[in-house]
C-alpha cells in the first residue's frame, strides 16, 4: 500500500507542476506564432531579440566568419583568373 495520503489522484505539488509546464508551453507557442520563430529555431534558444544556439540559423562565430569570407575571396579570385581579368599570385 502506498504511503501517501490518497494514492487516487496526483498531490497538489504535482498538478501545480504540471499546469506551470503547460502555461509555459502555451506562452512559448503563442510567442512563435507572434514573432514567426520557427519552431526549430525556438526548441534552440531563439527569441524575438535573440538568435538560436545552434542550428542553420545560428549567427556564426568570428572565427568561422573569417574563414568563410576567405574562402569566398580565394574563389572570386580564382573565377577571376578563370575568366583572364586578374592573374592568381604564384601563377
Amino acid at each position: 500500500m502506498p504511503s501517501v495520503k490518497n494514492p487516487n489522484h496526483r498531490s497538489k505539488n504535482r498538478l501545480a507542476a504540471q499546469a506551470n509546464k503547460a502555461k509555459k508551453v502555451r506562452q512559448k507557442r503563442s510567442e512563435e506564432n507572434k514573432h514567426k520563430i520557427a519552431k526549430s529555431d525556438s526548441q534552440r534558444g531563439a527569441r524575438p531579440g535573440l538568435m538560436p544556439n545552434s542550428g542553420p540559423n545560428a549567427p556564426l562565430s568570428k572565427k568561422k566568419a573569417k574563414k568563410l569570407e576567405k574562402k569566398i575571396a580565394h574563389a572570386i579570385r580564382r573565377k577571376m583568373a578563370e575568366d583572364g581579368e586578374v592573374g592568381m599570385a604564384g601563377e
